[in-house]
This record gives C-alpha cells, sequence and structure tokens, in this order.
C-alpha cells in the first residue's frame, strides 16, 4: 500500500480527535478513487463519483488535545488500522511518601518508582460499513481506572474485573447520509473535560481537575451525525457517568456538539444527565462540559512552528436524595460542580519541541466528582472514614502545570513536567503515606484503630514520561 493511500485510509478510520470517527464512506471513496493508479481490484481509468468531504478533515486538528502523533500509520493492513501505545512514567511527589503513594488524579500514580502507566494494544476495522475499535490497557490504568466507579457494587459478575484491561471496545454501522452517520455500541472515550484519557495525546500529563475528576469512558450506545464536515451532532444513551453497570434504575442520556469552522478554531459540548448516586435514585445529576480552543499562531517554518490555547467550563449539580442543586438548608445541603481549566501551548522547531502553562480549579460541595484518597486499600465502592463525600462537605482546588516536550519523531514524546496542587482541606499524601504499618488492614478503606494517614493540603511533583503511539 502506497504511503498516500495508507494515510487516507488512516484519515477514515482513526479520528484525529479521539472522540470523533471520520466518515467512513467517505475515506472509502477516496481509497477507492487511488487505486486508479494501478492498484489490484481497480481499472485504470475508471470513474470516480464526488462525494461528499470527509469531516473535519478541510484542516490540519493535530494542535488540539487528543490528535497529537504522527498521520502516518505503518501498523496498517488491508481494512486494519493498527495502534499500539506504551505510557511510562517516573514521578517525584516533593513530600516522599513513605508507602509511594500519589492521591487525587486518574493518571499519577506512584513516586519514586519507574511504572507503566499503560500499554496498549488494537485499532480500528472497517469493512463493508462494519466499524470495530479495540484498545486494551494494561499496566496501571487496569487497576486504577476500575476503581473510580461504584456502580460495579451494584448486582453480581464483578463487572470492574470483566472490563478492567479494556479502555475502548466497540463496534458499530456506518450509514451514507449527510456527511456520514456512525450507530455504535460498547465502551467508548467521553472526552468530558477535554484532555484525551491517552497522555500522549495531550499538552500535560497531568489534566488539571476538571479533566481528571470527569468521565474518560462511557458503556452504552452513540450516534454520530456527521451533518457536514465542519459540524458533528452525538447523542448518547449510556449506563452512567463513567461506570460498567448503571447505579440506580436509570440510564444516562446526553450527547456532544463538536463545531470547527475553520482550521483554527474549535469549540464542542457535551452535556449529561443520570441518577448516579449509588443506591440512591432519588437524587439526579445534571453537567455540562464546555471547551473552545483557538490556534492563533501559525507559522510552520519559523522558530516558533506555532501556539495555541485552550478554555474548558464545567457547571453541574445535584438534586434530591438528601441534597439541594443551589439553594441549600441544613436539611438538603448544596451540592454542584464549578470548575474551569485554561492552557497556552507552544511548539518550536517545526514541532521538534512543545511547552505548556496552565492550569485550573473546581468548587466540589458534596465532593460526589472528587477522587477518593486510596487509604487503606479505598475504592469509590467502599469509601472511607478518613475522608468523607458526605452532602455539605466542602472541597475546592486549584492547580498549575508547566510541561516541556520533546517528539523527535511523531511516534514518541518525551515530557517533563511540573505540578502544583491546592486544596481546602488535607487531600493529598504527605510523606507518612496512606498505606497502615504493615499493609492494608482489614476491609478496604476501613478505619485502624491508633492510625491516621498523612494529609496534605498541598502537592508539588515532578513528572518524566516516554509515551509512544504507533
Amino acid at each position: 500500500m502506497s504511503p498516500a493511500k495508507s494515510a487516507l485510509l488512516a484519515a477514515g478510520l482513526v479520528a484525529p480527535l479521539a472522540a470523533v470517527l471520520v466518515g467512513a464512506s467517505t475515506a472509502r471513496a477516496q481509497t477507492e478513487a487511488l487505486t486508479t493508479d494501478g492498484g489490484a481490484g481497480s481499472p485504470a481509468a475508471a470513474p470516480v463519483a464526488v462525494q461528499p468531504a470527509a469531516p473535519f478533515a478541510f484542516a490540519d486538528f493535530s494542535w488540539i488535545p487528543g490528535g497529537a502523533g504522527a498521520s502516518d500509520r505503518p501498523l496498517s493492513w488491508g481494512p486494519f488500522v493498527g495502534e499500539l501505545r506504551v505510557d511510562t512514567v517516573y514521578n517525584e511527589d516533593f513530600s516522599r511518601p513513605i508507602d509511594d503513594t500519589i492521591s487525587g488524579s486518574s493518571e499519577v500514580f506512584r513516586s519514586g518508582e519507574i511504572q507503566l502507566t499503560m500499554l496498549g494494544i488494537g485499532g480500528d476495522f472497517f469493512y463493508k460499513n462494519v466499524q470495530a475499535r479495540l484498545m486494551t490497557q494494561f499496566g496501571l490504568y487496569s487497576e486504577t481506572t476500575p476503581r473510580n466507579d461504584p456502580s460495579a457494587g451494584r448486582g453480581q459478575w464483578n463487572l470492574a474485573d470483566a472490563f478492567r484491561y479494556i479502555s475502548e471496545a466497540y463496534g458499530g454501522y456506518h450509514i451514507d447520509a449527510l456527511n456520514g452517520v456512525n450507530v455504535q455500541a460498547g465502551i467508548f472515550m467521553s472526552f468530558i473535560g477535554l484532555w484525551s484519557y491517552y497522555n500522549f495525546d495531550n499538552w500535560t500529563y497531568q489534566p488539571s481537575y476538571v479533566s481528571s475528576n470527569t468521565p474518560w469512558f462511557f458503556n452504552g450506545a452513540r450516534v454520530q451525525i456527521f451533518t457536514s464536515d465542519k459540524l458533528k451532532i452525538e447523542p448518547w444513551i449510556i449506563n452512567g457517568w463513567q461506570s460498567y453497570g448503571t447505579f440506580n434504575q436509570q440510564p444516562g442520556v446526553g450527547g456532544q456538539v463538536l463545531w470547527r469552522p475553520t482550521g483554527w478554531f474549535s469549540l464542542v459540548s457535551n452535556n449529561y444527565f443520570g441518577a448516579d448516586t449509588l443506591n440512591t435514585p432519588g437524587r439526579k445529576r445534571l453537567h455540562t462540559d464546555n471547551s473552545a480552543m483557538v490556534k492563533y499562531y501559525d507559522n510552520p517554518g519559523g522558530a516558533l512552528s506555532k501556539a495555541a490555547a485552550s478554555l474548558t467550563i464545567d457547571l453541574g449539580c445535584e438534586q434530591g436524595g438528601g441534597v439541594s442543586c443551589m439553594e441549600g438548608n441544613a436539611a438538603a445541603p448544596s451540592q454542584f460542580f464549578a470548575g474551569l481549566m485554561v492552557y497556552n501551548r507552544f511548539w518550536f522547531d517545526r514541532d521538534l519541541f512543545g511547552f505548556t502553562v496552565g492550569g485550573g480549579a473546581i468548587d466540589n460541595p458534596g465532593r460526589y466528582l472528587v477522587l477518593l484518597p486510596p487509604i487503606n486499600g479505598a475504592t469509590a465502592i467502599s469509601g472511607t472514614p478518613y475522608f468523607t463525600e458526605n452532602p455539605g462537605d466542602q472541597f475546592k482546588a486549584w492547580d498549575m502545570q508547566i510541561s516541556f516536550d520533546y517528539s523527535p519523531i511523531g511516534y514518541i514524546t518525551f515530557r517533563l513536567e511540573y505540578n502544583h496542587r491546592v486544596a481546602s482541606v488535607p487531600y493529598f499524601t504527605g510523606h507518612e503515606g496512606v498505606t497502615p504499618p504493615g499493609g492494608n488492614q482489614g476491609a478496604p478503606g476501613s478505619f485502624v484503630p491508633g492510625w491516621n494517614p498523612d494529609l496534605s493540603p498541598t502537592e508539588d511533583r515532578i513528572t518524566l514520561a516516554m509515551m509512544v503511539k504507533l
């Protein structure tokens, strides 16, 4: 297969932003058109029908979080475009926790060690309008991501174990209507909070709280409706908020609208409604997540290749079941989420180097989206008396990140990053750690007589990562 043909096939099967699957019928028509160079199965002078433009293919959007990496896909064969990811990292927490445990992150977990965050292998299939995608997750993600889902505590068959080695797995069917319509079901990326689940794709390794505390995946069904090459409308019916199962009897509903009118601007809005407090069906959650991205400088041959900025604003609240959306009282405290994150990214020397600075803040009374510290093995199901998540419990936090990247080729990135994070209550792991002497004791998250975890309201750390995407 020629390089040009491989690139077009990749453009049709693998989204430049992982939340977007490019219209497969267009890619197929473009690929078939290329076979007029003498490729097998096509006469040299065969006429080519005019097809609508592939969604978002009119410009290069690799500058947007979620779209990084080389456009060439070396693991392609026939109807399959392969993908291999390796994310290896070293974190140094300035607190030097004696149990090497980092709290409060969905990307960073151990201090003072070289660790494999993720090994993923899979790819995209397309044949006669039938689609499928698979991406595995081995390494720390296979343990840390499922422990943040309390829905597995309802019912049998241990959903957390069933899905822990899968980050994406869905099938679908492409309909040749409008600019392309995809009907898909399975586990797919949510991309609420703008940053990608895969650290290679992002401007920083540790995202701010809005991304780190909002969903990375959904389990359910979606319909991607590309009304043009600039607009996608995507409704969802899903089990719940980053959950393998449902929390009560009601599924979650929502959707995404993605608009890219030019190559230098992108606007995405995600909206969600569900009943997502385990065994509390009367409590409903509403959440809106909105991001604007602007590439305000572009000079591919210059010392400064390009520059871009992003702004993400999230608002949400819960109502019923002992809490109130905004006007709270002693019987039903106010329980809401308000967050933002702002980043500025620079690329230098034909994208050989990158520099990002940014951060954000959240206010989340009730702590219903705050990641639970793993104190004495605590999970989202077990909870812990050492860090409660009761109605009225207050939590405010802010953070900032500075990140330096070196990408000698589009398949690999070396990243050096500094993070400073602050919370209104003791939350991050201190020097004495969050593990009882001798290891975890009793049931996960339970009280240990005579012992308390060492929690700090601040955290400073350095991250050094090597990330591969083929």
